[in-house]
């Protein structure tokens, strides 16, 4: 005897079992095909972004000073304004690379004066370390200050600037 709720074959008959007594799946033929998604002509790719709009006069000047304002915080603030509006205004990439050049020179010569403090240190007994580990570091951090504020200043107010020790790691 055969179980009602068990699927039949079109012929009439049981399906036959796969191991483990499970009926193989039979297609339905009431649900069409499933067709893959179709864009209507002309129509964007779905989840594409829209270019961004170029910046106006107004804001390129105010990203490309706050490129140099940003070296205060180290290399993160430049490095952020340069990837997002370096293809928004033409101002903004130049300066915000100059600052960010600035930023990787900097910490470059950061990173030095704490090897070489380490280093001198482990001869002097800590005296080479208090100058080239604590002293030299602060006055870098001085003088990059110095120069970001410097930066803000002269682009702010319609200017270009250029750091007077830059190596130009990005071009």
């Amino acid at each position: 005897m055969t179980d009602p709720n068990q699927p039949t074959d079109p012929a009439g008959g049981v399906p036959p079992q796969q191991p483990g007594g499970v009926p193989p799946q039979q297609p339905s033929s009431n649900i069409p095909p499933q067709q893959p998604y179709a864009q209507p002509a002309g129509a964007q790719q779905p989840y594409a972004a829209a270019p961004a709009a170029p910046l106006d006069a107004a804001q390129d000047k105010q990203w490309a000073a706050f490129a140099h304002l940003g070296g205060i915080l180290w290399i993160l603030p430049s490095l952020i304004i340069w990837l997002v509006f370096k293809d928004r205004g033409r101002l903004t990439n130049q300066e915000a690379k100059e600052a960010l050049n600035w930023q990787i020179t900097w910490i470059i010569a950061w990173v030095a004066s704490q090897i070489i403090g380490i280093i001198i240190g482990s001869f002097t007994y800590g005296i080479g370390y208090l100058l080239f580990g604590l002293l030299i570091p602060w006055a870098l951090y001085i003088i990059n200050l110095v120069f970001s504020i410097l930066g803000f200043v002269r682009v702010n107010s319609g200017g270009t600037y250029r750091y007077p020790v830059n190596f130009r790691f990005i071009k």
